[in-house]
């Protein structure tokens, strides 16, 4: 049956890529390039969720990203039909995910929250640099 993996959180978490006010450069550019496949027509997007970057440490419960459930249209997310096909989501963590709706500005797509990410990530801000150390030592934590 169903994972452990929990529904969005009420809001994106601080640092997460969806985030319009979140500074650029603050993930790798792997990470980055991920957004991307959630755009593409629901045959071709990639068939795994999007785990919040801040759930994924061994001492906290995953849960999908607030950002990624409230960028993308879940109706349309191939990888909330594989999990919901395979059950391997609860039913209601993927109801959870297709009505959530963001409390804060997100971008309108992963290509447009990729290409923010990726504009400063070879010369980061001091705000990135900041999130970047708070991530660091959050996993460290776990």
């Amino acid at each position: 049956m169903a994972n452990d993996v929990r529904g969005p959180a009420p809001s994106p978490c601080t640092t997460c890529p969806y985030r319009r006010d979140v500074a650029s450069g603050v993930w790798d550019e792997v990470e980055y390039e991920k957004l991307r496949g959630y755009d593409a027509p629901t045959w071709g997007q990639p068939q795994k969720v999007w785990i919040c970057h801040s759930s994924a440490t061994p001492t906290t419960e995953q849960r999908l990203c607030a950002g990624w459930c409230g960028c993308h249209d879940g109706e349309h997310l191939l990888a909330l039909r594989v999990a919901a096909a395979h059950e391997t989501l609860a039913p209601e963590v993927i109801e959870a995910a297709i009505e959530y709706v963001s409390p804060v500005p997100l971008f309108d797509s992963g290509n447009e929250a990729a290409d923010h990410g990726m504009a400063d990530f070879h010369w980061p801000g001091r705000a990135a640099i900041e999130a970047t150390a708070k991530i660091r030592r959050l996993r460290e934590r776990s």
